[in-house]
């Protein structure tokens, strides 16, 4: 069963981009910000590409290291 779909991203599809997004801005690499978050770079590899589906905890672990608010991840770009 498929959740409901608000018309809009897929939510890790989103969060993934925003963590990319995030990560460039800080000149990281995906070993950089793995190492910051203490998660293993293919894990962050995954959130990337939305292949992965993150807890609230991996999400707040992330935005600590990138040094934003959870809330950013979440947010849909222009």
């Amino acid at each position: 069963m498929q959740p409901p779909s608000s018309g809009g991203m897929d939510i890790r599809r989103r969060v993934g981009l925003n963590v990319k997004k995030f990560r460039r801005d800080r000149g990281w690499s995906q070993e950089d910000l793995a190492f910051e978050s203490g998660l293993h770079r293919t894990y962050i590899s995954g959130v990337e590409r939305g292949a992965r589906n993150p807890t609230v905890l991996v999400l707040e672990e992330i935005a600590t290291a990138l040094e934003i608010p959870a809330y950013k991840l979440l947010e849909e770009t222009g």
